[in-house]
């Protein structure tokens, strides 16, 4: 099954970039080192001045390949969540029974992510970090709606819909399986920021993973709403 998944590409919408960052090495090399960027500086103080001066290349050749950072930004995130679906389908495709799905889906999206090998030139676990701390500047915008209309977080919502059937597979007569995947994937991006930046706001930590704080709270739910 591995094999299957060599060579595959995250598909990003073409509307977030110029020019495919993939389709050359001095886009990936954008890609690769934005990420990196983005780690230490932080969004705000990140900016193609700045990366073409990392690259070895022109502040002008960044903007053959993408419009801004915020476009940037969500070209990325965007990608991280498609490999996240990607993750998730070749982690659950296996597994009948729905609770075992569903706990395995909710472990593949609130772990501590490690690098895959499959793709070189983007380093996922920099990459979970901006996610984990910057995400919310791509859809915090006066712009979020006409965004979504030119379906700038499919990827996002595509994810938030395979768990939302994963949970209705589990009890099909609970109420609201869309508030609660979108919960799952709001809340593991918030309890991994929140053991690491406000530690007192959170059970998380060095004795308590957010996979097992999730895992916890959904099945509470869904079996309690089952009871």
């Amino acid at each position: 099954m591995e094999e299957l998944f060599q060579g595959v590409k995250i598909r990003v919408n073409d509307k977030l970039f110029v020019k495919d960052p993939e389709s050359s090495e001095l886009g990936k090399s954008i890609v690769k080192m934005s990420i990196v960027m983005m780690g230490e500086l932080g969004f705000e103080k990140f900016n193609f001045r700045k990366l073409g001066e990392r690259i070895g290349s022109n502040e002008s050749s960044i903007y053959r390949y993408f419009e801004n950072k915020h476009k940037l930004l969500l070209y990325l995130t965007s990608w991280y969540w498609g490999w996240m679906e990607y993750q998730l389908v070749f982690a659950t495709h296996n597994i009948p029974k729905p609770g075992e799905k569903l706990t395995k889906a909710i472990y593949m999206i609130s772990r501590e992510i490690t690098e895959d090998s499959n793709f070189s030139h983007i380093n996922e676990v920099l990459l979970n970090r901006i996610v984990i701390n910057e995400y919310s500047k791509s859809y915090l915008t006066k712009e979020v709606d006409e965004e979504d209309k030119e379906g700038y977080f499919a990827s996002y919502k595509r994810l938030a819909k395979r768990l939302s059937e994963m949970i209705k597979q589990y009890n099909p007569s609970y109420k609201y399986p869309s508030s609660l995947a979108s919960t799952i994937l709001g809340g593991a991006l918030h309890q991994h920021f929140l053991k690491d930046h406000f530690s007192s706001m959170t059970d998380c930590g060095d004795e308590v993973t957010p996979t097992e704080y999730l895992t916890d709270l959904v099945f509470n739910v869904l079996n309690h709403t089952n009871g």
